[in-house]
């Protein structure tokens, strides 16, 4: 087995994310490629000689299912998972659940790209009676309405991950275990950021694409003694191009008039 500690993965791809929609927190599934991908990842992982002490994932279920997925290709279905809300996606305040077009037509191109891929740059937020604010969903009825976001930017969704990061990730690496953490887009930027020492101005540009797996093997001080994409090969490889195929004919099927 490779001698990594720590394992980040971006679930598969969602229906949203197929659309170019700004999901955000809004609780949207897999669709059937993001289940292929996860899949795959499993199959990396096991393959390659993975395992894993603990996993953590976030309170959307496109993550949530992501992480069941991989565990049961994997062969551990029953590792402990903890569940944290402070890893789930970037609040894009009153963007979230518009495509892409969309905001950049209500908006203005130039607006919506400083809120989307900006740093420090936040969106408009949600009225608090809106929907889309998470203090109206029962799920988080327990958390203080302030500590719940109406509209993040980068650098806010940072700060949210990071007490995940201090008191639930870094004590489990600290005391040796094998950690394996599925979460977001931003997430995965926010915990990638720590560990890497990017910059404000580069991580608005790291590409975190869906079920590709990082692997990090840290030393005690948790400092990267190295890190790489783990990427299908052989038989995974084959059986990841097949569903992609599979995953193309269907949908040109279903967009026939």
């Amino acid at each position: 087995m490779a001698d990594a500690n720590l394992v980040i993965v971006r679930h598969g791809q969602s229906e949203w994310n197929r659309d170019r929609r700004m999901t955000g927190w809004s609780d949207v599934d897999l669709n059937a490629r993001g289940r292929d991908q996860a899949r795959a990842v499993g199959r990396i992982l096991r393959e390659a000689g993975y395992e894993f002490d603990i996993a953590l994932t976030s309170w959307l279920r496109r993550a949530e299912e992501t992480l069941d997925i991989v565990l049961t290709e994997m062969d551990q279905p029953e590792l402990p998972v903890q569940r944290s809300w402070r890893l789930n996606e970037r609040h894009y305040g009153v963007l979230q659940g518009m495509s892409r077009q969309q905001a950049a037509r209500e908006f203005g191109l130039r607006q919506f790209a400083t809120w989307q891929s900006g740093y420090a740059q936040r969106p408009p937020s949600v009225a608090e009676d809106d929907p889309r604010f998470p203090g109206n969903d029962p799920r988080y009825a327990q958390l203080q309405p302030e500590s719940l976001p109406r509209g993040e930017s980068m650098q806010d969704t940072l700060r949210r991950v990071l007490p995940c990061w201090e008191e639930d990730i870094v004590p489990a690496l600290g005391a040796g275990e094998r950690v394996l953490v599925v979460a977001h887009k931003t997430s995965v930027r926010a915990i990638r950021k720590l560990l890497e020492g990017i910059s404000d101005e580069a991580i608005s540009s790291l590409t975190v694409e869906t079920g590709k797996p990082i692997a990090y093997a840290l030393d005690e001080t948790l400092a990267v003694r190295w890190q790489r994409e783990l990427i299908p090969t052989g038989r995974v490889k084959r059986l990841a191009q097949a569903a992609l195929a599979r995953w193309i004919h269907s949908n040109r099927s279903g967009n026939r008039v």
